[in-house]
């Protein structure tokens, strides 16, 4: 019978450089803060300019209004596998600081050049908004998920994370936006008296804060899914990963410049393309994103049980960490009888575990990389080191969300184990070892894995 090595055996590295001064990561992450740094500052001094410091305020403290309500429903949206916060936190700063940056910028050199070059500002106004604004705006947003999905794509790995991705850089941009609109707009009524319900500012603050917090998020997803797409493309289509992308990225310059040049639709113009197209869009979207999150539960299901058959896992495990609400019940169970810290672990478990189901699924899908045996062991040494806490909460969770269920003699929820029980436990169960259990490279996956030894 063919045995393998308890853990994959790296091959002997070779004698490395130094790398350069411009290649350690300390030097790469400094300048990217200090390019977001700057670009605070200066669009920190546009926005004042224009809308002075207590236009700035009162554009401030209403433009920060949907900014948690939109984070936390991205959020919500990443809870199957969710990123890292700093991720999120590149992506809030690169569209509030560097994306809109480059907008002002070049949306008011490319306007006041047609303006000069067709003697029609009127003109050159409309053409800018519906035309030049698109695809500035969108092209800068995209590059936000663009570095992401190059220099972070261990954490992009399908659609929610490019919606996640694209949608938390258009909250920063539509925030720093909306302080410039509402700000420009408390300098109208200062200057015309305007006040109440019958002001610019009330006016402006319904149109883009009650009515339209999504727009710009909707835009960018579309480039998300894009990505998204691209990255669960199989690695020979480079022609595909190319295309996907620039796809969702031209689709969003439309939907973007459809949005804008509603104003000249005629008097209800606007309120027909929000009827017509943007609110079925956005259910329509939001519909897509929640069915793919339904997906990746599954995928949990589906391939957590070969775990389960290498003792990696527990029987009840995959059960749990396929269901939103098993998850949530864990977390509280470890939160209730050993506190705060015991259900962040429950939480890195359960991250783990997912990210675990997602690699094999590309592996057996022919999509992993060549790391995908260290990677592997690593998620799984990573689930070992907090089986002690999170297994109990998660068989807890299990017992309080499955079916009830009559027991077969012998047999648990993915075949004959020792005991009875829906789970196949029972008070003389066997425990697992101390240490972990022999790594064994899943057969489906032998070009990653190192060759196995005959006997």
């Amino acid at each position: 019978m063919a045995t393998s090595p308890p853990y994959p055996t790296r091959p002997p590295e070779h004698p490395r450089r130094h790398p350069h001064w411009w290649q350690r990561a300390w030097v790469r992450y400094g300048a990217l803060v200090t390019l977001l740094a700057l670009s605070g500052l200066v669009i920190l001094a546009l926005v004042r300019e224009q809308t002075g410091t207590q236009g700035f305020l009162v554009g401030l403290g209403l433009a920060v209004l949907p900014v948690p309500l939109l984070i936390a429903a991205f959020r919500w949206l990443d809870r199957v596998e969710p990123g890292p916060w700093r991720t999120l936190l590149f992506c809030f700063a690169w569209g509030a600081c560097a994306a809109a940056l480059i907008a002002i910028v070049a949306n008011s050199f490319a306007t006041r050049w047609i303006a000069t070059a067709t003697a029609d500002p009127s003109g050159a106004d409309t053409l800018g908004a519906t035309v030049i604004a698109p695809v500035v705006e969108e092209s800068a947003k995209a590059a936000a998920v663009l570095l992401v999905f190059v220099f972070r794509r261990r954490d992009f790995t399908g659609i929610v994370d490019g919606v996640v991705v694209a949608g938390v850089t258009a909250t920063g941009f539509a925030f720093t936006e909306n302080i410039l609109y509402l700000g420009t707009a408390f300098g109208t009524d200062q200057l015309t008296g305007g006040s109440g319900i019958a002001s610019v500012t009330a006016a402006t603050f319904f149109v883009r804060i009650v009515m339209s917090p999504f727009a710009h998020p909707l835009f960018t997803v579309l480039t998300g899914i894009g990505f998204g797409i691209a990255a669960l493309s199989a690695g020979r289509h480079r022609g595909r990963r190319a295309l996907l992308p620039l796809t969702g990225l031209l689709l969003a310059m439309g939907v973007h410049a459809l949005w804008n040049g509603s104003a000249a639709f005629g008097e209800y113009g606007f309120f027909a393309v929000y009827a017509a197209f943007m609110l079925p869009s956005f259910g329509l979207l939001t519909w897509l994103v929640i069915w793919t999150r339904q997906r990746e539960l599954a995928t949990v299901r589906a391939e957590l049980p070969a775990y389960v058959m290498a003792g990696w896992l527990s029987p009840a495990e995959p059960l749990a960490l396929g269901s939103m609400r098993a998850r949530r019940i864990a977390r509280q169970h470890a939160r209730r009888h050993a506190g705060k810290e015991a259900a962040r672990t429950v939480a890195r478990y359960e991250a783990y575990a997912t990210s675990l189901a997602f690699l094999r699924q590309r592996g057996r899908r022919g999509r992993a990389g060549a790391d995908f045996v260290v990677r592997e062991r690593e998620l799984l040494e990573a689930l070992w080191q907090r089986r002690a806490v999170a297994r109990p909460a998660l068989d807890h969770a299990a017992r309080a969300t499955a079916p009830p269920v009559p027991p077969w003699p012998g047999h648990g929820m993915y075949g004959p184990y020792p005991g009875h029980g829906l789970y196949g436990y029972a008070p003389t169960a066997p425990v697992l070892t101390p240490s972990p259990p022999p790594y064994h490279a899943p057969h489906e996956y032998l070009p990653y894995a190192r060759p196995r030894l005959h006997p």
